[in-house]
């Protein structure tokens, strides 16, 4: 073992030193590489929004500002941000409950548990909406139950909220399930042996370390539940001030031949858009800054 030590170590530095020297490329392959990411990102990303920015404002100030709050547009504002109230709490806490049940507890079923979470990523939007005409329509599972009962779903907004918090709720769950499955059960144990209750263990001990993972979840979830358009398309009826949300509004103005008028609403959406990549990329930087503090408590609890 001694005698090995000494030729370990001169190995290390000439490893490391070959390491980097061949992992590195060419300069002309990253300068093409970099080149064709930003020709990709400006052509397929940067010159849309380009567009719709140009095409919003085509008209002027005025046609801008009496598009975005016209009653119809509003209606549709209020009830996109209505369907995504209820959608990323619901998912937060679904989120939570099947991460911390996949991750913590062995029970049958437990690998159909975690398929049917990323059923949603699986399906077409509009296949999921038609999954709720088959069950609340008037010749769905449900539908003569609630017809005489004078219940209304389809073509209602709840219909929008429940198709919307269908196509959502993988996000947070997705986001925790590794995280809570890294983290492992050391510091639970411990909490649980010092007399904490199982409520008290989750949340002073599991939930802080997951916090950012969550955070990144909700703003997953929230950026689609802002922009779904399939689900929602074909549980909604498209009825103007009422079951319109602002994708199927814009669609609708544009159908209309009301182009800059279209454009000018879906500026809201990239609004949406920007502040959900910003409040990602803070969380992601957030997350990477709170990693080396938390990293020494977990080795120490290894060693």
């Amino acid at each position: 073992m001694s005698a090995a030590a000494p030729t370990l170590h001169k190995a290390l530095p000439v490893a490391a030193a070959s390491g980097p020297k061949a992992a590195s490329e060419p300069r002309w392959v990253r300068a093409v590489l970099i080149g064709a990411a930003t020709s990709f990102l400006l052509l397929f990303l940067g010159l849309p929004v380009l567009v719709v920015v140009l095409e919003a404002f085509r008209e002027g100030l005025p046609t801008f500002f009496r598009a975005i709050t016209a009653p119809d547009t509003l209606a549709a504002l209020r009830l996109t941000l209505l369907a995504t109230a209820v959608a990323v709490p619901l998912n937060a806490a679904f989120g939570l409950a099947a991460a911390w049940a996949v991750t913590r507890f062995d029970f049958p079923g437990k690998g159909l548990v975690v398929t049917l979470i990323d059923l949603p990523f699986a399906v077409s939007p509009v296949i999921a909406g038609m999954l709720f005409v088959l069950l609340f329509g008037a010749h769905g599972w449900l539908g003569p139950f609630l017809a005489d009962h004078d219940i209304r779903v389809l073509f209602s907004p709840a219909a929008v909220v429940i198709a919307t918090v269908f196509v959502t709720f993988p996000y947070v769950a997705r986001e925790l399930i590794p995280l809570f499955a890294a983290q492992g059960t050391d510091e639970e144990l411990a909490a649980l042996v010092l007399g904490a209750s199982g409520l008290t263990t989750f949340v002073r001990v599991t939930l802080p370390k997951a916090k950012w993972g969550l955070i990144h979840g909700l703003v997953l979830a929230t950026a689609r539940s802002l922009g779904e358009f399939g689900a929602v398309s074909v549980v909604s009826g498209h009825i103007r001030g009422e079951t319109n949300t602002l994708p199927l509004h814009i669609e609708a103005t544009y159908d209309d031949q009301r182009f800059a008028e279209a454009f000018a609403i879906a500026t809201l959406l990239l609004v949406f858009a920007a502040v959900s990549l910003v409040v990602k990329r803070v969380v992601e930087a957030r997350s990477a800054a709170d990693a080396p503090h938390q990293a020494p408590a977990q080795s120490g609890g290894e060693s």
